[in-house]
Parts: C-alpha cells; structure tokens; sequence
C-alpha cells in the first residue's frame, strides 16, 4: 500500500463553536487579517475548512483564505502557501446563520506539523460570529490590511487575540484508524483544558485521536437570553448540540455542563434578566441532559462520557442550595448507567478536606474557573481507554 492509498477517510483535526461575539456596541471590521495557528495531529494529504456566521446578523465576506506551513505563531513558509477556495472561488460569502465548506486542499502533513490559516475580510464584515477560547495551543492573531499571501505579519502593526472568529472546524483526510473526541461545554472548557488535552496525547503517545473543542462561555443546558446583555452567552443546549457534534470522524463525546444554569438565576430584584424561576431542580437537568444530549449523541452512534461539575465555593453567588443542586447533579453524572463512563472532573481538582472548594493551587482566583494547573489535572483525570 503507498502512501495515498492508506488515507481513507475525513477526520476533524481541529474545531472550535462560533458563537456570539461580546461587544458593547456592534464591531465592524474592513481591511482585516487574521491568522490562526494550528497543529496538525495526523498523518494526511489533504485539508478542507468549515467556516460559520451561524450566529451572524450579516452576512459576511471572506475575500481570501490560505493556508500554509508554519514557521512559528505569526509566520508562514511562503513557498507553502496555498489558497483556500470554494467551488472554484478564492472568496465566499456566507449568509447570516450559514456555514460553508471548502474545496479539498492537496497538503501532505505529518503529525505534528504546524499550520497557520489566515483569513482576510477586505470589505466591511460585521464580526458577529466568533469564540474566546484560551490555552497553550489556542492563540491567533490580526493585522490590518492584506496579509492572506505573505509569510509574516509586521510585528508592530499586528495583535495576539484568544478571538477565534468564523473558522470552525478543519478536516484532514488520514488513516482509518483516526477519530474525533468532542469535548462539550461552558466556560470551563473554552479555557485550557482540552489543549492540555491534545498535549497530553502527544506526550503519551495517543496518536489516533484529535480534540474538538465545541464550547461556549455562559451557555446553559435549558436556558438561553434573550436580551443583548448577554447575549454572547450563547444558545441553549437544545440549539447546540446537534450541530456541534455533527463532527467529522467522531466516536465518543465527553460533556462537561450545566454549572451555569445552577449559578447564574439571582432572582429580578438583583437583576431583571436572571429570575430564580431560571433555577432547575436536579430532575430537571437530567431530563435535560438525557433527551437532548444522550439521546443525540446516540442516533449518531457516539460514546457519551459525563464530566462532573467543578466546585463553586466562593462564587460571587454561591450559596449552600446550589452546592446541594451540584452535589446532587454530581451524583448523578457519576452513577447514571445511560453513560459509557463518567470522567470525573470535580475529584480531580477539589481539595480533599473541604470537598466544596477547589485544591491548594486550583483555583484561578474567581472560585469558579480552574486555574492552570487544575486544567492539566482535568486533561489527566480522562481514561486511557478514551484516547487510545
């Protein structure tokens, strides 16, 4: 068998969950380049690129995409580099709530390799369409101007941002052995989390598996606003997870939500958007996570792994009957037979002589998220058997 002949199939290498960008006043952006580094964890000869304005008010314009092979966070070997195109086309419009998908692109990659996909947007582009994600492996950046065909950005007139916008997903053409882990959530997991992850499967020697990243910071399993306030977080799980896990190559999906709908209702009279009747009981978010994501997740013939809830002890709205919820939540995530195992999150990183708060080191600061390296032991508490 040669070489191309052993790749048989798309795998998702990479991904992301576009949601609402935060912005006080509506962002627009013209003449505007961004470059997005990626690692490649497969062997492959062939790429093709999914981008999404699924929550845009406009449609947008990507006037030209590329690709090429990185030389380190901002550069591009410029003999690499190769246009991304769609249909024939080096520009695409893509409608308010559309996604697109690219041509095939011919690009023989090894794992580990490194690319930069970088994106210019020459006409106004209302930037409504992104994610904030953090990690040691999740850091793009932007120019103004046309930079969609040159190795490097000019350093003095070009950013870092952790703002992922329109780029969804890529996939690599590769090995059948290959397959896609999804990592579903929150906030929780839109930080560092499923990098370490990706990290840990280089380290360890798990080299048939990529990390898709579907998460969005302040979404609710059963809830979602309506109210521009906050807006960016995001659609409810029921308009989420079918979509984020239509995933190229997926066999097992590891969910990692729901401590928003226990912390964020305050009750009308601390704020007019947040009511306590948003409050679930447990049952609730059972039902909730068995009828739209388990139930999902197994007509597509996924794995369903639960993640247990992080501790919350010193939360700006912490009080004892959420931990109670959380705790009962918890319980639950542990022991229910409709999963194919439980990870669990909370034991990994709570400190062992007051369960309700998180280990010496552990917390970022906020009582809520993880700091790095309770992160690191997050990507640790995952089973061997899921990686492998």
């Amino acid at each position: 068998m040669n070489e191309k002949q052993k790749y048989t199939k798309w795998v998702a290498c990479w991904g992301n969950a576009p949601s609402i960008s935060d912005r006080e006043l509506v962002t627009y952006a013209k003449d505007l380049t961004l470059r997005y580094p990626v690692r490649i964890c497969f062997n492959g000869n062939k790429l093709r690129f999914h981008f999404s304005n699924i929550t845009g008010q406009e449609a947008i314009k990507i006037s030209a995409a590329t690709v090429g092979m990185a030389i380190d966070d901002r550069s591009v070997d410029a003999g690499t580099i190769k246009d991304i195109t769609f249909g024939g086309c080096k520009s695409v419009v893509v409608e308010p709530g559309g996604q697109v998908q690219s041509d095939e692109v011919d690009m023989e990659l090894s794992r580990g390799d490194n690319v930069s996909v970088t994106i210019y947007l020459g006409e106004y582009t209302r930037m409504n369409s992104g994610v904030l994600i953090t990690g040691p492996l999740s850091k793009g950046f932007f120019a103004y101007g046309d930079y969609s065909h040159e190795s490097e950005l000019p350093p003095n007139s070009s950013r870092s941002t952790n703002w992922f916008y329109f780029l969804d997903t890529i996939d690599i053409y590769t090995e059948d052995k290959n397959h896609a882990l999804i990592c579903y959530g929150d906030s929780i997991t839109a930080q560092d989390w499923p990098d370490y992850l990706m990290l840990r499967t280089y380290e360890d020697g798990y080299d048939s598996v990529s990390v898709i990243r579907r998460a969005i910071s302040g979404t609710r399993i059963l809830r979602e606003y309506d109210c521009i306030t906050y807006a960016a977080y995001g659609a409810k799980g029921e308009k989420r997870f079918n979509r984020e896990t239509d995933v190229a190559g997926a066999e097992a999906v590891i969910i990692q939500h729901g401590i928003n709908d226990i912390i964020h209702p305050v009750g009308e009279d601390v704020n007019i958007f947040r009511p306590m009747s948003d409050l679930p009981t447990c049952q609730d978010m059972i039902d909730g996570v068995t009828d739209i994501y388990v139930k999902c997740a197994r007509n597509k013939g996924l794995k369903v792994y639960s993640g247990t809830l992080l501790p919350i002890k010193g939360w700006r709205t912490y009080a004892a009957f959420r931990d109670e919820l959380r705790h009962a939540f918890n319980e639950w995530l542990r022991t229910s037979d409709i999963f194919d195992g439980c990870i669990d999150f909370d034991e990994a990183v709570r400190d062992k002589s007051d369960v309700d708060s998180f280990g010496p080191g552990f917390d970022s600061g906020d009582h809520l998220h993880p700091s790095a390296a309770a992160y690191k032991a997050m990507a640790g508490a995952i089973p061997k058997n899921i990686l492998e």
